[in-house]
């Protein structure tokens, strides 16, 4: 069993391009557009959206400029699989499809609940911990789970792809933000 686990674990890594030479596709620009501009009840417009140099540039999910990075790296990740996963097959929406996007809406629950507790007590901040654990392990099972749609030739690789980058950034994001909190907690 270990022997698979590698072998799985080297695909992985060979299927993911590395950080720095990540080079988003049209088509996933287009539909990160299409997916804000739906969420946020605007008209699409392919004219502007192919204009687009990249989608963390082009594209922008909240007005509020007061929210945590990583909440919004969720929303777009959202909105992404949310769109890609409109064409899936039907006879995997059941299986893969609703859990990916029940992962994706869950995730983005406990970091919205995360960031509106207050740091005023220990109850507070254990609570927001447990919170920030849950996104976490949400992120890791939206991973695994995107990896077996893509065996399952429920999403295309180039998607699997952009689905793996956009995880990877959310969870080191959320990372930062734990030894941010850890950090503080240890000054008072």
């Amino acid at each position: 069993m270990n022997k698979h686990l590698g072998e799985s674990s080297m695909r992985i890594q060979t299927v993911i391009p590395k950080f720095h030479d990540r080079k988003e596709s049209e088509e996933d620009k287009l539909a990160v557009s299409h997916a804000v501009a739906k969420a946020s009840g605007n008209q699409y417009k392919e004219s502007v959206a192919s204009e687009l140099p990249d989608i963390e540039n082009g594209t922008k999910v909240s007005e509020n400029t007061n929210e945590l990075f990583v909440i919004t790296k969720v929303k777009k990740l959202t909105a992404y699989i949310v769109t890609i996963t409109e064409k899936s097959p039907k006879k995997f929406r059941a299986v893969f499809i609703n859990r990916i996007q029940n992962y994706c809406l869950d995730c983005l629950e406990f970091l919205i609940e995360a960031n509106t507790l207050r740091m005023d007590s220990a109850k507070n901040k254990e609570r927001r911990r447990e919170c920030q654990h849950q996104a976490f392990l949400k992120l890791k099972l939206l991973g695994y789970m995107s990896f077996l749609a893509l065996e399952s030739d429920c999403i295309l690789k180039k998607q699997y792809q952009q689905i793996s980058l956009q995880v990877a950034d959310c969870i080191n994001l959320l990372v930062a933000w734990r030894k941010s909190d850890a950090n503080r907690n240890s000054k008072q």
